[in-house]
């Protein structure tokens, strides 16, 4: 098998009460973690309070090298 360098994309593992920062998204900004469902996580924006519910959509991303791809 031929060795790449290949980037990994796993759904981040949020947890409540956490405090993140988006960027780079229509999202962009800072949120605090209030709810994580089955599908959907809750974002709270600390100045409003507002509260929007979406379909998680953060990756955490890593680089491999050397690493075999495409996994059979």
């Amino acid at each position: 098998m031929t060795k790449h360098n290949v980037s990994i994309f796993r759904p981040y593992p949020f947890h409540v009460g956490q405090k993140i920062r988006i960027e780079g998204t229509k999202r962009e900004g800072d949120w605090e973690v209030a709810n994580i469902g089955e599908n959907k996580v809750t974002l709270r924006c600390p100045i409003t309070k507002k509260e929007f519910s979406w379909e998680p959509f953060c990756y955490h991303v890593e680089e491999k090298h050397d690493h075999p791809w495409p996994i059979p």
